[in-house]
């Protein structure tokens, strides 16, 4: 049904910009060689064909997602945007011809590559945000909490309801440093956008006393008999560490316990 052909297709790197891709692929029955936004380097020779994002196309593939494949496959497509997958929007496009093609079974045939690759590159964006959902350690500073964040998906959506919930009357910002993003919070107000930089203002004297006592308090309850380090990095990844307080400093003196 869809020839292949040696086009690389470009678009502005939003959802409904990837939809009118998809748009684009089943008007014309073609696969491209890639999809990739517009200001990513080329990885292939061949030539490029830049797809405006066209809000009515986008609906009508989003519309048509679960009423022929199902919910599932909507929050799996939604999910695999997420992720920093290597060409996710290719294999999120052959997912959808295979998917409007043979229908809601498409997600239970676990033999087929793009499903099990899109599957896999779900389960570690969940992993992932259920992690920085423990993990995140904010910074008052001007009655505003702040904390930075350097995570490999997307995860600023999946993580905002959580936070929202938790901290319903404060105001806070939580930093993605890898993707350019910040959730920005205010009460009864929510909001995830682009930023190109952000720094973190320096910690007052209230601030470092809060953190010091959280220091104090961890290495406190450390046991010196059950220190086992394999175990704790196996529940607390080595790359979160960098952004935890009771891990940026070096440890007590005498305390194995305490991060190093």
């Amino acid at each position: 049904m869809f020839a292949g052909k040696n086009v690389v297709y470009e678009y502005d790197g939003t959802f409904d910009g990837f939809f009118s891709c998809v748009f684009e692929s089943f008007q014309n029955k073609e696969t491209p060689v890639d999809i990739r936004r517009f200001d990513q380097p080329q990885q292939t020779l061949d030539p490029a064909r830049f797809i405006a994002t066209n809000a009515s196309h986008a609906a009508r593939v989003q519309k048509a997602i679960p009423q022929k494949i199902g919910r599932g496959a909507g929050l799996l497509v939604r999910d695999a945007f997420l992720t920093f997958l290597p060409q996710k929007e290719l294999h999120m496009l052959r997912f959808l011809q295979a998917g409007f093609a043979a229908g809601p079974g498409i997600l239970r045939n676990l033999t087929d590559d793009t499903v099990c690759t899109l599957q896999k590159a779900q389960r570690h964006l969940y992993n992932e945000s259920h992690r920085f959902k423990q993990f995140i350690r904010f910074s008052a500073t001007e009655k505003v909490l702040s904390a930075v964040i350097r995570p490999r998906n997307q995860v600023l959506p999946l993580i905002a309801p959580h936070f929202i919930d938790r901290y319903p009357l404060e105001s806070f910002l939580i930093y993605d440093e890898t993707n350019g993003m910040a959730l920005v919070y205010r009460p009864r107000q929510a909001a995830i956008i682009p930023v190109d930089n952000f720094v973190m203002d320096q910690p007052d004297e209230t601030e470092q006393m809060y953190r010091q006592l959280w220091r104090e308090y961890y290495d406190t309850i450390a046991i010196e008999e059950r220190y086992n380090p394999k175990c704790r990095m196996s529940h607390m990844p080595k790359r979160y560490w960098d952004n935890m307080t009771e891990f940026c400093r070096p440890a007590r003196p005498g305390l194995r316990g305490a991060a190093r």
